[in-house]
């Protein structure tokens, strides 16, 4: 491929949007704003810095004492032979091989992430899952750690996979402005996170829905321990962590005490209720879940929660719930519970009534679009049935043949031998990073397809140098998008990186299975052939797809899919035939009692939803972790990508940690002093910004810093993954529990 070295500008899309991007000498010199985003993100304004960054990984590596003598113990501290490609991958060939013949395809473990592309066909994941599967498969993994435990729990519930109840079966936006008088989000609606969202998102609109809902005069309630977790205007309960359910159940208590609960709505469309109330009313456990009983849990006022659950019962009442709820210990809890306190308000399935999940996590969610069906890329079938919860890796590595629950199974880990890693960076989402670094030893050999000398390239043993979007040509679509995009290659790969489909193509042809890969197709045939099913399904559709080569001409180009007016969402229908349009439950019924979770006898996930006191959180705090940290997502980047570039700005590392006036003063601590945070589990220098925009007892570590090369236990960059705990939300979700973590803070000296 042979690209013009002259100026020149043309668009292409990320996960954080569109953007225009200039090369000039072969370089990637400038972005600019796509002149259709009414709020464009600030995230590739560090683009150039990062895509031509030293730390990219330039040729492939092999890690010394693996090419030697196959050493485990040197992964993150040893130096890397660099290989021409055909030998490295002759040798990664053969290795991957070797495990297959010698311990079956069960000891591969193939890890990714959806997040390296917004381009349909370069989805890392998509690649190496095709990869594993076309030699005989591979464990894989389910859900994802921004939404694990929600997509176990959520099923039983509605019957529906979590992910359809978001991107296909949630209001629109529009919905939400017509209808809803009364907006309460657990867990906030933060723009900073809706800047992104899977695929992409060109047109940033959040902050401009929240200045419509109040120009209205919608009450607006943001419950949770930042107040920047909600747009400016937004009411404000700074509620402890992991404290939402009991706040849920007080409210549906005066609900149920004052005659507000709609016992029409309950006895038609839910089962269980009989079996939740004695809880609730105290009658099973002599407990009533009273606003008195709630507010030393969550530090609300029992008056302000009786006057909340009066007016949610009075007017048209939305309940919104964040992601990060449910990534905490028993965060089904709240996920069940808001479900059941708005089937006890009665207006589930009315316009603007309900509950809905993750508005703002992403950009997406809130968009009504037709469906367009294509432009993915087959991963084949798994010969391999085996899988684990996401973010049980770290248990899996260290503990094979140990049986754990999920979901009502139980099942051995697998004894892993080989990983292969593309498209992500496990030593940023993974809790408890010191531990997943021992763990991370156990198996015989790493191998990572990855652009940078991220912590998990540093820790693998075969690195592939990968392109990044601008280096190669590639399609940009979502289903929650209406921008359709060619993504044309900018530059030319920097070093020697390849596509990880070459990458791959190289591997399984060495490996006697590259015509099951490839399908005798090249990068750019896959491209074709992918987007003339994407154009057969527009057909099908009534809509208009320019051709492949139009679109490569225009760049991008508008779609006539937005749906207007907004189709009515599945339990709509539910609520209007609950007969015809039965849920797929055992019931039928939304179930606030399920008899199924109640069959599996887990003493952490019981047949109700129910406020379990989490191991770690402010009622149990101690003298040596006092504090409550929360991660959120970072506002400067996707999770951890770009953060080469970005920790090269000056005083940007390490990491800002968030502390209260009134926290911060007995420690001596000032807004810019560096601190150290720590607990039993590690340590992470941090910047201090002292603000009364957090909750007293609250700290807050955004995560993102990579993980650095830590001296004395302690992260030098302030990756909170350090600090938090790696233990499944319970036995039914098995999701990540980042924010039940307990620290101290004090000054670095």
């Amino acid at each position: 491929m042979s690209l013009p070295t002259d100026r020149k500008t043309r668009v292409t899309t990320s996960h954080w949007g569109a953007f225009e991007v200039t090369t000039e000498g072969g370089r990637i010199t400038g972005t600019a704003p796509f002149a259709e985003d009414p709020d464009p993100s600030a995230i590739p304004e560090i683009l150039p810095q990062a895509v031509h960054h030293r730390s990219r990984v330039a040729r492939p590596s092999i890690r010394r004492g693996w090419l030697e003598r196959r050493d485990r113990s040197g992964r993150g501290s040893d130096d890397f032979v660099e290989l021409p490609w055909d030998e490295a991958l002759d040798i990664a060939a053969a290795e991957i091989d070797r495990i297959r013949k010698a311990h079956g395809n069960a000891a591969i473990f193939g890890g990714s992430y959806g997040w390296s592309s917004a381009g349909r066909f370069h989805h890392a994941q998509s690649q190496v899952h095709r990869f594993l599967n076309s030699i005989g498969g591979y464990v894989a993994s389910f859900g994802s750690y921004s939404t694990g435990c929600a997509q176990a729990i959520m099923p039983h519930v509605f019957g529906v996979t979590f992910l359809r109840y978001l991107y296909n079966e949630q209001d629109s936006w529009q919905t939400i402005a017509e209808n809803t008088e009364t907006l309460v989000m657990f867990g906030g609606i933060n723009k900073k996170n809706a800047q992104v969202s899977m695929g992409g998102i060109t047109r940033h609109d959040t902050g401009s829905w929240f200045d419509r809902f109040q120009a209205k005069g919608m009450r607006c309630v943001n419950i949770g321990p930042q107040r920047r977790d909600a747009p400016e205007g937004c009411e404000w309960l700074p509620v402890r962590p992991g404290s939402d359910t009991a706040l849920m159940l007080a409210l549906a208590f005066v609900l149920e005490q004052e005659g507000l609960t709609d016992h029409a709505f309950l006895d038609r469309y839910t089962v269980g209720f009989e079996r939740f109330r004695p809880y609730l009313m105290g009658e099973s456990d002599g407990m009533p879940k009273t606003p008195e009983w709630a507010s030393p849990i969550c530090g609300v006022d029992p008056d302000t929660i009786r006057a909340l659950a009066r007016r949610m019962a009075s007017t048209r009442t939305l309940i919104t719930v964040a992601w990060s709820l449910q990534r905490a210990e028993h965060g089904e809890q709240p996920y069940w519970m808001s479900a059941v306190l708005a089937a006890m308000l009665g207006q589930i399935g009315l316009p603007g009534g309900g509950v809905g999940y993750g508005y703002g996590a992403i950009g997406g969610i809130g968009k009504s679009m037709k469906s367009l069906r294509g432009m993915t890329l087959d991963q084949l079938q798994n010969p391999v049935g085996t899988f684990i919860p996401v973010a049980r890796i770290a248990d899996m590595l260290a503990h094979p043949g140990e049986l754990y629950d999920f979901n009502g199974r139980r099942e051995p880990y697998p004894d892993i031998r080989l990983v292969y890693w593309a498209g992500g960076n496990p030593f940023h989402h993974h809790q408890d990073l010191n531990r997943l670094s021992e763990a991370w030893k156990c198996p015989e050999t790493v191998i990572v397809n990855e652009p940078w000398w991220t912590a998990t390239a540093k820790r693998a043993d075969i690195v592939f140098p990968a392109t990044t979007s601008y280096e190669r040509e590639d399609i940009g679509r979502t289903d929650l998008d209406e921008y359709l995009f060619n993504m044309p290659a900018m530059i030319e790969p920097v070093g020697e990186a390849r596509d990880d489909y070459d990458i791959f193509a190289g591997l399984a042809e060495r490996m006697g299975d590259g015509a099951r890969f490839t399908e005798g197709r090249s990068s750019g045939e896959w491209l074709r052939h992918l987007y003339d099913g994407y154009r057969e399904s527009g057909a099908a559709a009534g809509i208009e797809v320019p051709s492949f080569d139009e679109l490569r001409e225009k760049n991008w180009v508008k779609l006539p899919i937005v749906q207007e007016p907004p189709l009515p969402s599945f339990l709509a229908r539910f609520r209007a035939d609950p007969e015809g349009k039965a849920l797929n439950t055992p019931s039928g019924r939304i179930e606030i009692f399920s008899e199924t979770i109640d069959s599996f006898g887990y003493a952490d996930c019981p047949g109700h939803p129910a406020w379990l006191e989490p191991s770690e959180w402010l009622g149990k705090a101690t003298a040596q972790t006092p504090l409550h940290m929360v991660s959120p997502q970072p506002g400067d980047k996707l999770h951890s990508q770009l953060e080469s570039a970005l920790a090269d700005q000056p005083d940007a590392r390490p990491e800002r940690l968030l502390i209260h006036p009134e926290d911060a003063r007995p420690r001596g601590i000032a807004s810019g002093d560096l601190v150290l945070v720590r607990n039993a589990r590690g340590a992470a220098r941090a910047r201090a910004v002292v603000t009364e925009d957090i909750r007293l007892g609250v700290v807050a570590l955004p995560t993102g810093a990579w993980y650095g090369d830590a001296s004395e236990n302690i992260d030098p960059h302030g990756n909170p993954n350090v600090l938090t705990r790696d233990k499944g939300t319970s036995s039914l979700g098995q999701g990540s529990s980042a924010h039940t973590t307990l620290v101290e803070v004090g000054p670095l000296g």
